[in-house]
């Protein structure tokens, strides 16, 4: 195992937790119900929550941790104010955005899981837990946004 591809893993899953903080504040002001703000403020805390253990185990291996985002969640946020911005903060656009969100972080932390010779077991558990975490979050989205369609 090398560390520094350890810290690059670890980097990733940094990144796609400043994605979801990022994403989540966005919609969090693009929506306009309290219930969707109170659900997008809980995924919020998750990422930080998931960022910040994320970060001391880069500095404990002796890296930096990154500040920045992936190139693909500017993207996604800048199409998300986009796509609001036209259709007038529609719930269930706001909806289907966070899902294709949550989609890229859990597609991200199966990622860095695959590459289990860069990680201890330590590691991997930690991963392992945060990716339920983001998986109960991108469930609760996408259940609100199906029972829309259901509705409809």
């Amino acid at each position: 195992m090398k560390t520094e591809k350890t810290i690059d893993v670890l980097n990733s899953l940094i990144e796609i937790n400043n994605d979801r903080i990022y994403g989540y504040e966005t919609a969090s002001q693009e929506a306009e119900e309290t219930d969707l703000k109170m659900m997008f403020l809980h995924s919020t805390e998750t990422s930080i929550k998931c960022k910040a253990q994320l970060i001391a185990e880069v500095k404990r291996l002796g890296g930096k941790p990154t500040e920045s985002t992936t190139t693909s969640g500017k993207i996604y946020r800048l199409w998300m104010d986009v796509k609001a911005s036209v259709t007038g903060k529609d719930r269930k656009v706001i909806l289907d955005s966070c899902v294709f969100g949550e989609d890229a972080a859990i597609e991200t932390y199966k990622e860095a899981l695959s590459k289990d010779e860069d990680l201890t077991s330590d590691q991997q558990m930690m991963i392992e837990e945060q990716l339920l975490l983001i998986k109960a979050d991108h469930d609760k989205v996408k259940k609100v946004r199906d029972l829309i369609e259901l509705s409809k």
